[in-house]
């Protein structure tokens, strides 16, 4: 029988739900019950142990299977051109840099988890920061990908970063595509040591723990010497500071910057100031999404319940309802700029993305962003709903892919002079392409999931109520004992 909070029945009599605050009717961070061995036993355990789940061999299977369709399309890209995908022209942009504002606006969840919330000191986030960070230099790895191969001559892609050369040529400063180079190079770098140094205390455990003498070297090497001193944490905790204020501008600047690829264009659709914000808050959006679709079926598998708890799916629903209404509030300013510039243009582009022959596109967006998640997520029952919340991720990303599409498709396949009108029908090489990042970055989830701890058991131990200062003093006696 379900058990219900206090305060959403309270007439009829309580029943003592040890997930439920009583004082304040949320639930539990942590589940009751754990100490400073058994965190370190469970999230140790999923890393050290030597009996692999037969699902995650299944799984690493199905996903290498699918990340070799990126492969062979790459290759046969390198050998016969980009005129194996659907770009045309007008219609100059495809599949590429609609994966690519993608897959980078995904990444922006671990950033914002790992990064803004530790500065607002939100422990809440202890319990899914790690994945999430893995989430967003996985999704970066498969983002990064597209703008190198879109450009047509990949091997000569390092002509984009400033460097002496005897052929004096520069990048050109004032084109946006340049800033995209530095401000994802910046954000992979940023991300991927911000990752590394939070993991080092958990290496140091694993070190510790470990039986075999591989795993013992691997681990002993990734924790650089670490013994937990106070020196140790002092600058452990000044690292993760420094790092978390370099990545909280990070998380505004990237994707603003990817979203001036279009601002700057002095094209019907494009040419907006709204698409900075606009573009931040969408990213954020399907970033969350991401994190549910990931945590629902973690918790599930490695029966991680305690840990990640029904507060975290109901938080994480909140900040998808927050930033979901920020992106309809984008939306209807389209529309209504559209109208009130007074722009034959911009109307044109406007009426033409909802009622022109890709008019579907642009409903199906609005279905999944908006109609769907914005009606069901102000209802606490569904935000704590699992099953509901891992669904509702998959509609929230396929509309977030959809937006991407009628931004870049719409705006360009019908452009100011009707002569030179044409269409866009993506080839199976574009779909081959995206399906197989997917596949790459299930593969490489899993393997982090596998050799490294999904979950930070240094943090972790920080939020037991055993940390906690209490009236008279902690029991050393017990401490010691639960620590070991």
């Amino acid at each position: 029988m379900a058990t219900k909070s206090p305060l959403l029945d309270p007439k009829s009599e309580p029943v003592i739900d040890p997930m439920i605050d009583p004082r304040t009717g949320e639930y539990a961070v942590i589940a009751p019950g754990h100490n400073f061995k058994s965190v370190t036993q469970k999230i140790a355990g999923l890393v050290l142990t030597s009996n692999t789940p037969l699902g995650w061999f299944g799984g690493l299977t199905v996903a290498g299977g699918i990340a070799t369709m990126v492969v062979i399309a790459v290759t046969w890209l390198f050998l016969k051109g980009i005129g194996i995908w659907g770009v045309t022209q007008p219609g100059a942009w495809g599949f590429a840099i609609i994966n690519f504002v993608w897959w980078i606006g995904i990444g922006h969840a671990g950033t914002l988890i790992s990064a803004i919330l530790l500065l607002f000191k939100q422990t809440w986030r202890n319990s899914i920061n790690r994945f999430a960070e893995a989430m967003t230099i996985f999704a970066v790895v498969c983002a990064g990908m597209f703008p190198l191969i879109h450009v047509g001559r990949p091997w000569v892609s390092y002509w984009l970063f400033p460097y002496p050369n005897t052929m004096n040529v520069w990048p050109q400063f004032r084109s946006p595509l340049a800033w995209d180079v530095f401000a994802v190079s910046t954000y992979a770098t940023i991300s991927v040591v911000f990752w590394y140094v939070g993991m080092i205390p958990d290496f140091g455990t694993l070190r510790d723990r470990a039986k075999m003498p591989l795993a013992k070297y691997m681990y002993g090497m990734l924790s650089l010497g670490w013994r937990g001193s106070t020196r140790h944490w002092i600058r452990y905790e000044t690292a993760s500071l420094l790092l978390a204020g370099l990545s909280t501008p990070l998380v505004l600047s990237v994707h603003t910057v990817i979203s001036f690829d279009f601002a700057v264009a002095a094209m019907a659709g494009w040419h907006t100031t709204i698409f900075p914000p606009y573009f931040v808050a969408g990213a954020i959006y399907s970033g969350f999404a991401m994190v549910i679709t990931l945590a629902v079926p973690i918790r599930k598998f490695y029966h991680l319940e305690d840990l990640v708890t029904l507060r975290h799916m109901d938080n994480m629903a909140k900040v998808m309802l927050g930033t979901g209404c920020i992106v309809g509030y984008g939306y209807a300013m389209e529309v209504f700029m559209s109208w009130y510039s007074a722009s034959h243009w911009e109307f044109f582009m406007m009426w033409n993305r909802m009622f022109g022959p890709m008019g579907w596109a642009y409903w199906i967006l609005i279905l999944t962003n908006l109609a769907i998640p914005l009606t069901t997520l102000w209802s606490r029952k569904l935000r704590v709903n699992v099953l509901y919340l891992f669904i509702l991720s998959f509609i929230v990303n396929t509309g977030m892919w959809f937006e991407r599409f009628v931004i870049v498709v719409t705006s360009l396949y019908r452009d100011y002079l009707p002569s030179s009108w044409g269409t866009y029908r993506a080839t199976k090489w574009d779909y081959m392409t995206f399906v197989g990042t997917w596949g790459l970055f299930t593969f490489l989830f899993l393997l982090f999931v596998r050799f490294l701890p999904m979950i930070p058991m240094s943090e972790i131990r920080m939020m037991l109520p055993q940390t906690k200062i209490r009236k008279g003093g902690a029991d050393a006696e017990t401490v010691c004992e639960e620590t070991t």
